[in-house]
């Protein structure tokens, strides 16, 4: 089995979306016979993407796994969204490849978004290989794009395959390492021929310049190089193999995936360039300071067992699918395995390898790097490690980004609001960029995700599986009301009815304290005018007073009282009516204190292409923002900016808008300001009409 294991590849397809990631897989899997015609993703017709809304949206919202064999070796595929509202748990699904494929639009060339993926790659030390798709599209640029990979995202590319013409003259490549012209015939096959004669000579220079950087990596082969100026096909192949696992050199491909153009090239440079599974340097790491478990665990075949669960899937047939990737030891069907996570046991049942949405049953005994699921786990979750029971490992799964934003819930229907939590709740199963919760204040069912495309695409997957129709609608601003000024009050209850009555009476001074301070009391009762089991229930009093807020029914907050004086009746008072006391104390002196209303900011840092720099910043001022700074880099300006939250609820359409896909934002929650009288008078009249 090893001998299989090491001519096995397992990676990532990876770039931001539109790229044509789906495509290039989509040709790769027909020209390996696993599907017997060649989808597209505009029709919907991709092995891949089979969600009803992933073809409506014309692109990935989950990731797609393959398998297929080329030239009798196994290969392991996953092709991860790119949209930035899907590919939050991209970081599991690196985790599960030993290399990816990064695919970059000869168009587009390198984006913003191309940007942040390949630093995911990068913080995980992941060998990758570049392939430039859509040459056959109108505007197809190759140098442009080329010259990006280095400029922007500071790659050491190593150019495997110069295109011959581009757009609708994208005919062929010539072969750099082997300086030998291709030809694409009809069925995407190729035919050796002649290197044009006007590209000899630049073909000749970049044969030269990758003979340097394949040098450059391995000190015996710059000796030779510097003595006899020169380097053998095969030192140079074998060189270029040991930089690309040492994540020295980037290997560079083309391809004109929608047209069938380039898939020999690329599946010849994965079998020859990328890793195998016994090729990981190093071994994977397990959570520290977790008692009993491994601290790590070799990629070995003869490694006991462990298996990462990188996703997981609801198939409308088989049930739940946890799909996982082998990290060392082997697998097979009925076997019995621990989640240290969770401190269960599962059996696994039958094995079953993926195609896109189909699913063949696996007899085989599979290794470190093959991707198998497994269907209706009962408490493997995504991110959870299965292991031997004797030897328990758990692997230090990567962090995930924080949401981005946050939408209320409701049902169509009254009564129907733990329905709609539940069919919810099954979803994140699936989705771990999804978070849902109560709002402490206003009791809302808030659904939280990284843009509002993903949280509509969750709405919709929900009613369609579930058949619950759900209300979608921004969240309320967690406005806060605060005091100005200070006030000395009575705080007086007297209540008789007939036998024992209630009677509480105490004084107390207000006054507002810093910004972000909170809440504070004083006890400053002397001579015993309030005894001291009632002093507690004076502040239980004030402070769910305080909760409930003043002007517009917020909790007033930054707040400083001091009790110093009261009375009490031996007979008729009591905690419950020195409680009263104190809340009635706390309005009569928040009034006279002056009530203001508080509203949050959030720190907001924007990533977008230099050119869209001042629209942004001009709209980020529109909304009351303020620019703290500007840093650019590689022709991408991050700024941030300090911004009031009721101003942001909803901004990620219109930055997707103003910078046509490209900017990114993340924000969080920093402090609150006085609110604008405008602006307050607006709130309090809203929440009198609620």
């Amino acid at each position: 089995m090893e001998d299989k294991i090491k001519i096995q590849r397992t990676y990532a397809l990876v770039g931001h979306g539109g790229c044509g990631k789906t495509s290039v897989a989509e040709m790769l899997l027909f020209n390996t016979g696993v599907v017997n015609r060649l989808g597209k993703v505009d029709e919907g017709t991709t092995c891949l993407d089979y969600e009803p809304e992933e073809i409506k949206r014309r692109g990935s919202i989950q990731p797609g796994f393959a398998s297929y064999q080329w030239k009798k070796n196994q290969h392991f595929l996953i092709d991860t969204p790119g949209d930035n509202n899907f590919s939050a748990d991209l970081p599991y699904l690196l985790t599960a490849a030993d290399a990816a494929v990064f695919v970059v639009d000869a168009v587009d060339g390198v984006k913003p978004l191309t940007k942040r993926c390949w630093a995911e790659v990068k913080k995980l030390n992941l060998p990758a290989m570049v392939v430039i798709n859509k040459m056959d599209r109108d505007r197809a640029d190759f140098e442009m794009a080329f010259n990006g990979l280095r400029e922007i995202l500071g790659i050491k590319p190593v150019l495997l395959h110069l295109p011959l013409g581009t757009e609708q003259d994208f005919r062929g490549v010539v072969d750099v390492l082997a300086g030998q012209a291709l030809f694409f015939d009809d069925k995407g096959g190729l035919k050796p021929g002649d290197i044009p004669g006007d590209i000899v000579a630049e073909m000749e220079s970049m044969r030269e310049t990758m003979m340097e950087n394949i040098a450059e990596s391995d000190e015996v082969l710059m000796e030779k190089y510097l003595e006899e100026g020169a380097l053998t096909l095969e030192e140079m192949q074998a060189a270029l193999r040991q930089g690309v696992l040492k994540g020295e050199l980037t290997p560079v491909t083309v391809s004109a995936a929608l047209i069938n153009r380039g898939a020999n090239l690329l599946l010849d440079a994965i079998q020859d360039l990328l890793p195998s599974p016994l090729d990981r340097v190093g071994p994977w790491i397990g959570k520290d300071g977790a008692e009993r478990l491994a601290a790590e665990r070799s990629a070995a075949l003869d490694a006991p067992t462990a298996c990462f669960v990188c996703k997981t899937i609801a198939d409308p047939f088989t049930g739940q699918l946890s799909v996982m990737r082998v990290l060392s030891g082997t697998v097979a069907s009925d076997m019995t395995l621990a989640n240290p996570g969770q401190d269960a046991k599962e059996r696994l049942g039958q094995l079953l390898l993926l195609q896109g949405k189909t699913t063949s049953l696996c007899k085989e005994t599979l290794g470190p790097g093959a991707i198998v699921a497994v269907a209706k786990l009962k408490n493997t979750s995504t991110a959870d490690t299965l292991c031997d029971e004797k030897f328990p490992f758990m692997l230090e799964a990567p962090a995930l980004p924080t949401s981005m934003i946050t939408y209320a819930l409701g049902a169509a229907e009254k009564g129907e609001e733990d329905k709609v939590f539940s069919a919810v709740q099954k979803l994140l199963d699936e989705d771990v960029s999804l978070t849902i919760s109560r709002g402490d204040e206003t009791g809302e069912m808030l659904l939280s995700g990284m843009g509002q495309m993903h949280i509509e695409t969750a709405v919709e997957k929900v009613r369609r599986r579930y058949k619950v129709d759900i209300m979608l609608k921004p969240p309320k601003v967690p406005y806060r009301e605060t005091i100005k000024g200070r006030a000395e009050v009575q705080g007086r209850h007297k209540k008789q009815s007939g036998g024992r009555g209630q009677f509480g009476d105490c004084w107390i001074r207000m006054e507002p304290l810093p910004r972000g301070t909170g809440y504070e009391f004083v006890d400053a009762i002397v001579g015993g005018s309030i005894p001291r089991q009632y002093i507690p229930a004076v502040d239980k009093g004030i402070q769910e007073a305080s909760q409930r807020g003043v002007v517009a029914g917020y909790p007033l907050v930054d707040f400083k009282v001091t009790l110093f004086d009261g009375s009490f009746h031996t007979v008729d008072s009591s905690e419950m009516a020195f409680k009263v006391a104190g809340s009635l104390a706390f309005k009569k002196a928040a009034e006279e204190a002056k009530i203001q209303l508080l509203e949050p900011i959030v720190l907001m840092t924007v990533y977008t292409p230099d050119e869209f720099m001042g629209d942004i910043i001009g709209d980020l001022s529109s909304r009351r923002g303020k620019i703290l700074g500007t840093d650019s880099q590689a022709g991408v300006t991050e700024i941030r900016a300090h911004v009031p939250m009721a101003e942001v609820l909803e901004y990620a359409p219109t930055l997707r808008s103003m910078t046509g896909g490209q900017g990114t934002f993340v924000m969080e929650f920093d402090h609150y300001e006085e609110c604008p009288p405008p602006v307050a008078e607006k709130v309090i009249a809203g929440s009198k009409v609620e």
